[in-house]
This record gives structure tokens, sequence and C-alpha cells, in this order.
């Protein structure tokens, strides 16, 4: 099998460290590897099955002789991705800097994978929720066309990175004591002013828009009418930040144009790719954050006729979106592309 230099650009961040952990879980192949960062991270040394690699500053040479370029995401998409382009190789990027672009392709592999082959250097990977809720609607979507979509998340902390989570944990830990936090990262928003987020809910992901709404939030709408190429669907979003470390969970509410029988509904489900149906509410069994966290598929569950329109179901989706949120489904793309000869 032909093998691919790589550059992982965010190596040291959370995203990047789950790009190493699916690159050795799933066999990727890699020829060469370059881990690439900030200047902060420059320098420090990585084990990656059984080899050291020294994380390089990332600038503008870093990606001579690379094939495929794994951003993590972040500010250095905007100034670097051009310039991985320009020296030929095919950039992922997991930051919101392309995903409304016309001319970027905006792909979770198990729905719109056709799209990979308008790119024109770039692909972008969408929001994590996005993801994860575009795996559970899809199925659905084929069955039963998507009249109005609302969707309310439980983001877990990690959606803020190794910062949310390590602060998430000092807080339980000072909780535990008796002793008082200072929060420092929640929200994320353009005022310095932040939350406790254990035992907390912060109905606030990302900043306020001049609608009311949160970037995230609109990320949602914007994202999912792009890959599904339903410019016009109603959509609306609300988004949580809850005291979970890893695994956003969402709840869903879909009114489609005809009847869609729950049990039309769970086969299509469970035979999607990468989605696992977990429903039974007499056994208690549903997806919970606990149980998605670490793994690769986004599982569904609570589903129910919605009581409150003629063509509605409710249902309830679990999904670790460091890796289908984000490393997986960006290597995912790559594995299609090199599947059909696009590299």
């Amino acid at each position: 099998m032909k093998k691919y230099n790589v550059a992982i650009l965010g190596a040291t961040g959370a995203v990047g460290k789950e790009f190493l952990n699916l690159i050795e879980e799933r066999n990727f192949p890699f020829a060469e590897l370059k881990m690439l960062a900030s200047k902060r991270s420059a320098g420090k040394v990585i084990n990656f099955m059984g080899k050291d690699y020294t994380v390089e500053e990332t600038t503008a040479d870093s990606f001579k002789g690379v094939d495929i370029a794994l951003f993590a995401g972040g500010a250095a998409s905007q100034e670097f991705a051009p310039a991985a382009v320009k020296a030929g190789a095919v950039v992922i990027d997991n930051s919101s800097a392309f995903r409304m672009d016309p001319e970027v392709p905006l792909v979770v592999p198990e729905v719109n994978p056709e799209d990979i082959a308008k790119h024109k250097g770039i692909i972008a990977n969408p929001n994590c929720t996005t993801a994860i809720l575009l795996m559970a609607l899809k199925p659905l979507h084929d069955i039963g066309h998507v009249k109005r979509l609302i969707i309310s998340t439980y983001q877990a902390a990690s959606g803020a990175g190794k910062e949310g989570m390590e602060e998430l944990e000092i807080e339980s830990q000072q909780l535990a004591k008796g002793e008082a936090v200072e929060p420092k990262i929640f929200p994320v928003g353009k005022l310095p002013k932040h939350y406790q987020l254990a035992f907390n809910a912060i109905p606030q992901v990302d900043v306020f828009l001049e609608n009311g709404y949160t970037k995230e939030e609109m990320k949602m709408v914007n994202e999912t009418r792009k890959i599904l190429h339903e410019p016009n669907m109603p959509v609306t979003a609300t988004t949580v930040r809850i005291p979970v470390y890893r695994s956003h969970a969402e709840s869903i509410t879909v009114e489609f144009d005809k009847k869609v029988t729950l049990e039309a509904a769970r086969a299509a489900i469970d035979k999607f790719p990468g989605v696992i149906l977990r429903d039974n509410t007499a056994e208690q069994v549903y997806p919970m954050p606990l149980d998605t966290s670490g793994k690769n598929d986004v599982e569904v569950g609570r589903l129910r006729y919605d009581e409150s329109v003629e063509n509605g179901l409710n249902f309830w989706v679990c999904g670790d979106q460091i890796r289908k949120g984000a490393a997986l489904n960006a290597l995912q793309i790559a594995e299609y592309m090199i599947e059909h000869d696009m590299v």
C-alpha cells in the first residue's frame, strides 16, 4: 500500500493527540509524520509508535513534501492553510475558518462523501455538534424529508480543549475540599467574565451574536444546511455547556413532511455506518456521555413520537466530539481520499 507524508498542525492539543491515537489504531498509511504547533510548543518531544518526534514551529514553509495536512483547528488555519495548499498538500481543517466558503466542501464522510471530490485543496470538518447531529439525522432524512429541526446540546468541557478539561477537574477537586474556585475558561466569550462549570450548566457556548444566538448555535444551523444541501431548512439550536469531561449529548426534535414510523426510524438508524442504536427504555438503555467517551460511534436512543406535531420524532444522541466530532471525521476524509485515489 502506498504511504503518505502527513503533517499535524496542533499536534500538542487535545485534537492533535487524538489524531495520533487514531492514526495508530486505524493503521493509517503514513510514511513521514511532521508534528507542528505554535512557537510556544516548539521543541517538545512526542513519542509516537516507538519514535521520538520533535514538535516544530509552524511556518509557511512547513508543508514542503507533505501530502495530507491535518489541521486540529484554531486561528492558525486561516494563516497556514493557503501555504499548505500552495506546497501541494490537501488540507483537512477542523477550524471554522473555511466551513461556509462556497469553494470549500464541508464533509461528514458517511453523509456527503461525494462533496470531497469538489475540493480545491481544502476540505472542512464541521463543528463537532453538527457532525454528531448529522450522523443520527441523515438516515432519517433519507426516509422522510426533514421539514423542521430543533436541537438542544449538552456539551462537554473538552469542547474547549485540554484547558477546559483541566479547569473542570481542578474545580471539582477544589469544591470537594470546600475550597473556592476561580473560573478562567467558561464561557469562552468576549467578556472577561467566567462561571464555574463544575456542578453547573452554562447556556453559552461561544460568543453571542446580534440575533441572540451564539456563534456555536448558528454554526449548527448553517453547517447542517450546507452538508445536507438544504439551504432553506428551518433549523434552530440552543447550546449548553455541562460538567462532563468528554462526549457531547444532543436532544433532537424533527418534523418530517410525511409520517415516519418508529420502526422505520430505528431500522434506518441501526443500519447506518458509524451509528449504534441504543434504544430500550424498558431496560433503561439509552446513550450517555460516559459510555461514548473515547468511542468512535455515535449512539442514538430515546426515540419517540413528538406528540406536539403530526409527523415528528424526538430522540437523544451522544458522541465523542474529539473523535467523531473532530479527529476521526478528518481522518475518515483522508482515508476516503486514499481509497478513491484522490491524493
